[in-house]
């Protein structure tokens, strides 16, 4: 991961400084004189080689620092920190609403493989797969917030500073709006890994055995079959800490995202720097844990052999 991590830096940090702009300039304005502009890069460190301010950040970042954001003048840290608690809650929620629909309906339907059920949700799946985001969240604030007043329009207010947890309300339609096209990627995913394991020659002989139809979907086909859902569910909470820009700009909830975008149109070099590097770090650690999940799912693995017993 550490090796990772200082690629990621350096590439990170490379191609952000190619971005055409000059954070002196924007900051200070259009009103602003040549020299003005410049003493900014200089109070920056903007005019030195770009190998040495390289050298500085990482400096500053294995000590902790992130550095200081040119747009809010508050630590990265703390910028990332606030938006934080909205994206990380948004995420958890999706991704239960996910579990609970996504693998029992791809469940049902490896067990109905082949009957209307089957076809039923396969053609559902692919419709739910199909439905831009930023189209499904529009129309269920019309249904849900704007005629029937059931949910709030937009909006989050924080839990951690000093709200309720009653707040969770306001992320109930963005969860929904999110975990709409993942459940049917969950749902493909599920029915298709069980259908795989059904084929396998301990199933039919579980069979043979005379076990129980629903004991041998569940002992030997749904969990020999959970590796792939499962490393499919941690990449995907990965991709909606980072990545739900849209939905987050629809009901207007200030998370991870929305700051990605903004720091990019305000050349916010420390924050997009920062921001970066923790979603690198978290996809890395989802990847440990889907890893180490292998091994509760299935015994038979063995890390560092490749080998089954």
């Amino acid at each position: 991961m550490i090796p990772s991590l200082l690629m990621v830096s350096i590439v990170v940090f490379l191609f952000i400084h190619l971005i055409p702009g000059d954070p002196a300039q924007i900051m200070l304005g259009d009103l602003a004189t040549p020299e003005q502009v410049e003493q900014l890069r200089v109070e920056m460190g903007l005019d030195q080689p770009v190998a040495v301010q390289y050298g500085k950040w990482l400096k500053n970042l294995l000590s902790g620092d992130m550095g200081t954001s040119i747009f809010f003048h508050q630590p990265v840290g703390s910028v990332i920190l606030s938006r934080a608690e909205t994206s990380i809650l948004l995420s958890l929620m999706t991704l239960f609403i996910i579990v609970v629909i996504g693998i029992p309906v791809g469940y049902l339907s490896s067990t109905r493989y082949g009957t209307r059920t089957d076809q039923v949700v396969s053609g559902l799946s692919m419709t739910f797969a199909s439905i831009p985001t930023f189209w499904l969240g529009l129309n269920l604030m019309t249904i849900f917030a704007v005629k029937l007043h059931i949910f709030p329009t937009s909006g989050f207010p924080s839990i951690v500073d000093g709200g309720s947890i009653a707040n969770l309300v306001y992320l109930i339609l963005p969860s929904i709006t999110l975990a709409a096209p993942n459940s049917a990627l969950i749902i493909r995913l599920t029915r298709a890994s069980m259908l795989d394991v059904l084929k396998e020659d301990y199933v039919r002989t579980a069979r043979a055995k005379g076990l129980a139809e629903h004991l041998v979907n569940i002992k030997h086909v749904f969990r020999n079959s959970l590796n792939a859902v499962a490393s499919a569910l941690g990449f995907t909470f990965a991709a909606l800490v980072s990545g739900t820009v849209v939905t987050e700009t629809v009901f207007s909830l200030p998370g991870i995202g929305r700051l990605v975008v903004d720091s990019i149109l305000r050349r916010d070099y420390p924050v997009l720097q920062g921001i970066i590097l923790v979603i690198a770090l978290i996809y890395m650690l989802i990847n440990l844990l889907v890893d180490i999940s292998y091994v509760m799912l299935d015994p038979r693995i063995q890390h560092g052999t490749g080998s089954t017993k």
